[in-house]
């Protein structure tokens, strides 16, 4: 898919090849009259044409981080720039046109996704009605689109005569429709059972490779980790770790290491976010900790540790 050539809003700061750079990013929501900081200094870059999962429980701020990156929310602090565009910068009519042509939603619930009244094929065109082409075009990418994802034979159906994984398919076809720079899926498989979950998986990897589409899924299932070459681990707010697996590609050859390398991730603050159950294997339940650096090696351990 060819990307745009004009970047304008990007700062020398940031890669070049960075679709999605969040720099100290900061959310802050009012609830019951308390201020609760959904992202809390979040720092994330990912390159064009990745394909990667963040993971975390529930109230870890990937939800926040997600709809952040599609325009849906703005930050209170920190910069964001998405496919080189400053999204503070941008006025609501700009907004509009962002959500519209950058960014393609895919959502856990087909209720979001898809049009009940419309049959597939009418539901694909929809998003390219307000661009500017003919009808005959439209109808040509729609059934480009739809046969990518392997639904083109039921292009007359309507969303309630297809099965969940159908309906999610279709619902990628959707989010492809107006050419995006970056692919978001928010739990794309938390409605559908285990073996349509793969296949759902196969497909974006497929759409990855074909494509060379960004591609973001949000998810609270760990297990996912082996269906993408990089997992981030989002807790409290910040990036926590990083899971990239050893071996590149979405395949194996029989007898290769099938695991990941696991980094904790170091902020631009050169902060580190350390695990409960690090922190508990170490002894460490002070908020003060010793640190040395020897042999290019960095040793933390606790105050009363003594060499």
């Amino acid at each position: 898919m060819e990307q745009s050539k004009d970047r304008p809003g990007q700062e020398e700061d940031i890669p070049r090849d960075a679709v999605v750079y969040c720099d100290g990013l900061v959310k802050i929501f009012m609830s019951d009259g308390l201020k609760v900081m959904a992202l809390q200094g979040l720092d994330l870059e990912i390159k064009r044409g990745e394909m990667t999962a963040i993971i975390g429980k529930s109230g870890s701020g990937k939800s926040t981080l997600l709809n952040m990156i599609g325009g849906l929310e703005t930050p209170t602090a920190g910069r964001l720039f998405i496919d080189g565009q400053d999204l503070s910068a941008l006025k609501e009519k700009e907004m509009v046109t962002y959500r519209k042509n950058t960014v393609g939603f895919v959502w856990q619930k087909s209720t979001r996704n898809l049009f009940q009244y419309m049959t597939v094929l009418e539901n694909v065109e929809a998003p390219m009605l307000f661009a500017k082409g003919k009808e005959k075009k439209r109808r040509e990418r729609a059934r480009m689109l739809l046969d990518e994802v392997g639904m083109l034979s039921h292009a007359d159906k309507f969303p309630s005569q297809l099965s969940g994984g159908e309906q999610q398919r279709v619902a990628i076809a959707v989010a492809l429709a107006n050419e995006p720079s970056v692919l978001l899926a928010d739990e794309p498989t938390g409605a559908v059972d285990t073996k349509t979950s793969d296949k759902i998986f196969q497909l974006f990897r497929k759409l990855n490779a074909d494509l060379g589409i960004t591609i973001l899924i949000v998810t609270h299932d760990v297990s996912l980790a082996d269906k993408v070459n990089r997992v981030i681990m989002i807790s409290d707010g910040k990036i926590s770790k990083e899971k990239v697996r050893k071996t590149a590609g979405y395949t194996w050859n029989e007898g290769e290491d099938r695991s990941h390398e696991e980094y904790v991730v170091m902020d631009r603050a050169h902060r580190l976010q350390l695990s409960e159950d690090v922190l508990e294997k170490a002894g460490i339940d002070s908020n003060r900790v010793r640190i040395e650096a020897t042999d290019g090696k960095i040793i933390i351990t606790p105050p009363e540790t003594k060499d």
